[in-house]
């Protein structure tokens, strides 16, 4: 009777779960092919007003969205290029420390506690605090108005940091404990097992923490909005200002509704899903090579 009662709820939980799955996979596909939908008339318009130009002037009926796919590409890449050297140092300072006393011990665990709490501060604090700090000391040491992409490529790279680090410490830390006892007994500290034997076979390790920084910073919305000056435009330099997909689409969505604008922005959505299907599936593949 006992075993009887145990395989039912055994298979009502797989009912479930298959309900589960059907449901959300349902619900994905019909958010594609609804912003597919909406957006195929938009990329069917004529080539002076189409989504591939780069002039974006809804006044004048030109709805191009290419100065902002440029910028959310040129932002991403700036935020990692910044953000992720300095995360693999962190990260190899925590996992493999210099020998030393109790003192960095317990630097070592603030600086830890504090990477996990950064992870839970709001992405508007980190937009507030570069607007009162950052971008005024940007203005007055490099020139420009302060709201330009460097400024929001800083935020972007201190806002993936602890991600990184964090994805970093799990990779990279239990194969470090896998092999530094074999180091120990070659003679090798733990700095030196990292750097010779762990991060030469930790590609996959590096790339995915480098995919899943860019797609955070291709993917925010908050800190390119108020940082980085919003014009629809190809930056000339790193001072210039520059518009994302993402800040396009909130700018647009609370100004306009019903137009030739809004509907834009479904080709926009397109191209974000797009382009963080891309970063999904390159993490599966990176994770079933590992």
């Amino acid at each position: 009777m006992s075993g009887g009662g145990s395989a039912r709820r055994w298979e009502a939980g797989r009912l479930a779960l298959r309900l589960a799955l059907f449901l959300s996979m349902t619900g994905i596909a019909l958010l594609v092919l609804m912003v597919v939908a909406f957006a195929l008339p938009v990329f069917s318009a004529g080539e002076s007003g189409g989504p591939f130009s780069w002039v974006w002037a809804p006044a004048q009926g030109k709805f191009g969205i290419l100065p902002m796919i440029a910028g959310s590409l040129i932002l991403g890449t700036s935020a990692l290029a910044l953000g992720w050297p300095l995360a693999a140092a962190l990260c190899c300072w925590l996992i493999a420390p210099p020998p030393s006393g109790r003192f960095s011990r317990l630097s070592r665990a603030l600086v830890g506690e504090l990477v996990r709490l950064m992870t839970a501060v709001p992405t508007v604090v980190y937009g507030f605090t570069a607007v009162f700090l950052l971008s005024p000391f940007i203005r007055s040491w490099l020139g420009g108005t302060g709201m330009s992409g460097l400024t929001a490529a800083v935020m972007l790279g201190v806002l993936i940091l602890p991600t990184v680090v964090l994805v970093l410490q799990a990779g990279l830390g239990a194969r470090l404990e896998s092999v530094a006892l074999s180091g120990a007994a070659l003679g090798m500290d733990r700095m030196e097992v990292l750097w010779h034997v762990v991060l030469p076979r930790a590609r996959d390790t590096l790339l995915a923490s480098a995919i899943l920084g860019f797609g955070r910073a291709v993917g925010d919305t908050m800190l390119p909005l108020m940082l980085a000056g919003n014009a629809p435009q190809l930056p000339a330099s790193p001072l210039a200002a520059l518009r994302t997909l993402t800040a396009h689409m909130a700018l647009v969505t609370s100004n306009e509704a019903g137009s030739a604008a809004y509907d834009s922005l479904f080709m926009a959505g397109l191209i974000l899903l797009t382009v963080n299907a891309v970063v999904s599936l390159c993490l599966r593949r990176l994770g079933g090579r590992s």
